[in-house]
């Protein structure tokens, strides 16, 4: 009932894996990745030991080949399974179980593997390698394109739900909660692969902002600017954020509050005004950033 894609970006370390499905929140059950250990897709009919107790394996340092054979050997129907898998040092293998629905196959090359069934045809597995292996960009634009190239070729045979992308560090963390750089789902819509698309645009146009909104010196504790240049490419990664923004008016809000941090206050009234247009609301809010701390209270009635 899905297609599903687990890889290993060689520059950057990254893992990910991404599915799509005829199916409500297929990302709740079919996804796992974890920092520096691998990415798994179980599919078909789940089993979720393949996910949880695999992922354990490949953290204990067994190759995905062996999580494979392991766990294949002590499922009472591994006929019904489907499984990829890729460890940290891309080592990928996948695992397609006789009884799965047809159109269904898989394909592995080096530190990728896809998987699906239920297919509308026989095409759907090599577009999505294909389309990965020749895309440029980071690990979720490669694994956003395969999907797109399996939704393309037919995809899934019934029509489309669900979908989900995740992506984590190629790295072994303390932290692993704060090396997850795209975690997005989508639950239930027509067009599932469209909208995982729209939200991985979202996604990095509101890194831009939390990389704002979170900044040492640019917008926490007193102004500075850390380094120089810092508070120029802050304000143009926020121009650019809020042209994906369309209808949000988040990123201009604090790319205004910046301004004013600055000690630009013209400039950030000029800014400000068409976010306090959108929700008015926002003109009190200055007062609460001015009692947080983040603004002079002085200076927030020059901005309203």
């Amino acid at each position: 009932m899905t297609y599903s894609i687990v890889a290993r970006d060689e520059d950057s370390g990254q893992l990910g894996v991404a599915c799509e499905s005829h199916f409500f929140a297929p990302g709740a059950g079919v996804t796992w990745a974890q920092p520096g250990v691998g990415a798994i897709a179980t599919q078909a009919f789940i089993d979720g030991r393949y996910g949880g107790t695999g992922m354990d394996m490949l953290a204990a340092g067994a190759t995905a080949a062996e999580v494979l054979d392991r766990l294949r050997a002590e499922d009472p129907h591994p006929e019904v399974r489907q499984v990829g898998l890729v460890g940290a040092t891309g080592d990928a293998a996948t695992w397609t179980g006789r009884s799965c629905i047809a159109a269904a196959g898989s394909l592995v090359a080096g530190p990728v593997a896809v998987q699906g069934n239920m297919l509308d045809n026989d095409t759907v597995l090599p577009a999505m390698l294909d389309s990965y292996q020749r895309r440029d960009g980071d690990l979720a634009e490669r694994l956003m394109s395969a999907m797109e190239a399996a939704e393309a070729a037919g995809g899934d045979v019934r029509g489309s739900q669900g979908a989900a992308l995740l992506v984590v560090s190629g790295d072994r963390v303390a932290d692993p909660w704060n090396h997850r750089p795209v975690d997005l789902r989508v639950e239930d819509h027509p067009d599932p692969i469209g909208e995982l698309r729209r939200l991985l645009g979202y996604r990095r146009a509101f890194d831009a902002v939390s990389g704002t909104m979170f900044a040492p010196g640019l917008m926490v504790g007193p102004y500075t600017e850390p380094r120089p240049g810092d508070r120029d490419r802050a304000l143009a990664d926020l121009a650019d954020a809020a042209r994906v923004m369309t209808g949000n008016p988040e990123a201009e809000f604090w790319r205004g509050i910046l301004l004013a941090r600055s000690g630009d206050l013209a400039g950030a009234r000029d800014q400000l005004a068409a976010p306090l247009k959108v929700n008015p609301r926002l003109g009190g809010f200055l007062g609460r950033l001015a009692d947080a701390g983040f603004l002079d209270q002085h200076d927030v009635e020059k901005l309203r």
